[in-house]
């Protein structure tokens, strides 16, 4: 009797798998560096072991393997589930037992796409049970196997001074496709990306060719059990993290990627039965999947995409570059940084002051913000000629001009909101009162913002209060069926509207978790109410602001805000007008700002007043273009401001020509000099480099062994300094 890697070695194979290379595990690269530091120069590949068992996607830093098992009597036709996730320079493993490549709810049905059965301990994978897996007869089977290049999500127009990041981004697509004889086939496209161990991963469902009609209850595009990173016998107030960390394109809901209504849930496992917690509520199963439906007709339907990234470490400030990396690579319209002003008069009067002092110190973009009287929803033939008339003012005057709407937390017809399915009423919503994007209002709103954009010329879009996630149980809004699909019809009206801005072109500022269906920049995270405290405070509360929001976000992803008039009523020692009276704190918001590499929201008529003012502008948007590669970068934190000692963050960047810009400030009224140690290894210094202080004559240093610089800097009392460290 021929033993099952003998059998695999005689059998042919589902289309696709015989092209691919074999390759010992042995034989293929690993990256051994930093890839945080380095770029790795392996390319991505799928090859198959020796044994044909095995299945494995990898780019040097990480890997995917899955496990193939024939069906009996059908060599075309295979079961396959992912057996391994590793981070290679660690030697870390993810998985622990089998799950399907995605679960289907069709019509009250489960349906199983792939997987393996026999496992009898589902805390560990040992060769032996991976040897002893078998096929799941009631499971979708493997029937074809392709491989390209990743192709772009959605479309993505340049049109200003972003990363030099290639989209789409380099690395390669694994399609796993599986059938069963009544015409429903399921697409797995894994994707592997070139340089960092991250992973993705998307379903497609086509039943189209049952020529039945059926309904898609609920869908899980992934499926792991993870490898516990905490074993705990009662119930910790908090679990640790896993180092697997994964994510969704369908955030909703929140300035933060932790408090969108995402697809990604972390679930107990009870059939775990010989994990250490006691009530067997260890969250070690990663479980992706819309958190409401589908629950639409099926015919052709691409869930959302997952990504997975794989740290190698629990240090807080290493996750987040790892992270923004991440972000880097799979939405890299969120390196777009454009110095912005936001205009509260949207006369044209004040319009065109606003954009010729924006022309003047260098500003690129002007909003129309809130409370300005801007109308984005208007057909009115007169009001968009004079919207585009002052757009072709501003491109005149090389300005971007742009408009704030706002979408949810409002209230447009007890016909047109979101219907509550416990009261039945409106009133209910995340935000109070929002619209159904399903309703006759919302079909027909991004269709009056879309015309709206192409009209005028207008290049930036401020949608403020975006989709959060609501449900809606009725049943007479044209746009969805019920409260099954009401969740999945919003989103991807949402995010088609998004995307079609991306194609433009156009700018998108959205407070919500949206940058991977298209947006640019959210709010880096402040309370409006602190912009009407003291105006030192408004300084010192800016710079933990901007110290906390770069852990999750690269400065160029977060907004921040700078009142230049009076700000919800503050009193005359709280207000920064007239600002030619309060240089002092215009400048301390101008430095912080440019100094951490984020924009702010500068709110106002004007962005000067007299001549020493706009001369005070000028020279902070010099500051910031003469670096702006570096300001631009990641940054690592280096102390956060407390208003009792320095505070401030490095930039780094091993490929740039300036490899670090540490950002130092004195919160005292006295001038404070400190030995400090700047960590470097980011910025791929070794040994020698050279510095130079506020932009002076540079000098030679000599590095630590650990990769960071010592160096005694001298700050001025209320007041900040900057050092640039180049290679030597």
């Amino acid at each position: 009797m021929l033993s099952l890697a003998a059998l695999l070695l005689s059998l042919p194979l589902p289309g696709g798998l015989e092209e691919l290379p074999v390759l010992a595990d042995e034989a293929a690269p690993h990256f051994t560096g930093d890839w945080l530091v380095e770029t790795p120069q392996i390319p991505c590949s799928v090859y198959r072991s020796a044994d044909k068992r095995e299945l494995v996607l990898t780019n040097g830093v990480a890997r995917r393997v899955f496990t193939l098992v024939p069906y009996p009597g059908d060599p075309l036709r295979f079961g396959i589930a992912t057996t391994a996730i590793d981070e290679l320079a660690s030697g870390e493993s993810f998985v622990r037992a089998v799950e399907p490549e995605a679960v289907l709810h069709i019509d009250g049905r489960v349906v199983r796409v792939g997987g393996l059965l026999g496992q009898t301990d589902r805390a560990f994978l040992r060769p032996t049970d991976v040897a002893a897996l078998a096929i799941d007869p009631e499971a979708l089977p493997l029937v074809a196997i392709d491989t390209g290049p990743i192709p772009e999500r959605l479309a993505w127009k340049r049109v200003r001074a972003c990363s030099d990041r290639s989209w789409p981004p380099r690395g390669l697509r694994l399609t796993l496709t599986f059938a069963d004889d009544q015409g429903l086939r399921v697409q797995v496209q894994h994707e592997i990306y070139e340089g960092l161990p991250l992973f993705s991963k998307t379903v497609v469902v086509d039943a189209s060719a049952t020529g039945n009609p059926a309904t898609l209850d609920m869908l899980e595009c992934e499926r792991l059990a993870v490898v516990e990173p905490q074993s705990c016998v009662e119930d910790p107030a908090h679990w640790l993290d896993s180092n697997l960390y994964a994510e969704s394109e369908m955030g909703m809901f929140g300035q933060d990627r932790c408090t969108g209504l995402r697809c990604v849930r972390w679930e107990t496992e009870p059939e775990f039965t010989t994990q250490v917690n006691y009530a067997l509520k260890t969250p070690c199963r990663l479980v992706c999947g819309p958190p409401v439906g589908p629950g639409v007709a099926l015919g052709t339907l691409r869930s959302p995409t997952i990504f997975e990234l794989l740290h190698d470490s629990h240090e807080r400030e290493r996750r987040g570059l790892e992270k923004r990396r991440m972000y880097r690579t799979i939405a890299p319209w969120c390196t777009e940084n454009p110095i912005l002003m936001h205009a509260r008069d949207a006369s044209p009067e004040a319009v065109k002051l606003a954009i010729d002092q924006c022309s003047a110190v260098g500003f690129e973009m002007l909003i129309l913000s809130f409370g300005s009287g801007v109308d984005m929803e208007s057909e009115d033939p007169a009001y968009l000629a004079q919207m585009k008339e002052l757009a072709d003012y501003a491109h005149a005057r090389d300005v971007e001009l742009g408009g704030y709407s706002l979408l949810a937390s409002r209230s447009i017809s007890p016909e047109d909101d979101v219907i509550d399915p416990k009261s039945r009423q409106p009133g209910h919503a995340i935000f109070g009162n929002s619209p159904c994007l399903g309703s006759r209002w919302g079909s027909s709103t991004s269709a009056k913002l879309g015309n709206f954009l192409a009209a005028t010329g207008f290049d930036v879009l401020e949608h403020d209060g975006s989709y959060p996630g609501d449900v809606c149980a009725s049943s007479t809004h044209p746009g969805h069926q019920g409260l099954a699909d009401s969740q999945w019809t919003q989103w991807r009206t949402i995010c088609d509207f998004y995307a079609d801005c991306r194609a433009r072109g156009v700018y998108l500022n959205v407070p919500d978790w949206y940058f991977l269906a298209g947006s640019t920049k959210s709010a880096m995270g402040y309370r409006e109410t602190n912009w009407s405290l003291p105006r030192a405070q408004q300084v010192l509360h800016g710079r933990q602001n901007l110290y906390d929001g770069t852990f999750e976000k690269t400065p160029s992803m977060g907004w921040m805000f700078v009142p230049l008039t009076e700000y919800q009523a503050a009193a005359p020692r709280r207000r920064s007008s007239p600002l030619k009276e309060h240089l002092d704190a215009y400048e301390a918001h101008l430095a912080n700002n440019f100094g951490a590499g984020a924009q702010a929201c500068y709110r106002g008529p004007r962005l000067y007043d007299s001549d020493e003012t706009k001369a005070l502008v000028m020279r902070w948007v010099a500051f910031y273009k003469r670096h702006r590669a570096i300001l631009d970068a990641d940054i690592v934190h280096l102390r956060r401001a407390d208003g009792r000692d320095w505070d401030g963050w490095v930039h780094v960047d091993p490929t740039g020509r300036e490899r670090a810009l540490a950002m130092l400030y004195n919160p005292l009224e006295k001038p404070i000099r400190r030995k400090l140690t700047i960590p470097l290894h980011y910025a791929g210094l070794k040994e020698k480099a050279s510095v130079a202080q506020d932009d002076g004559a540079a000098r030679a240093i000599t590095l630590r062994a650990d990769e960071s610089a010592e160096l005694e800097v001298e700050i001025p009392a209320r007041g900040r300094t900057w050092l640039v460290f180049r290679a030597p």
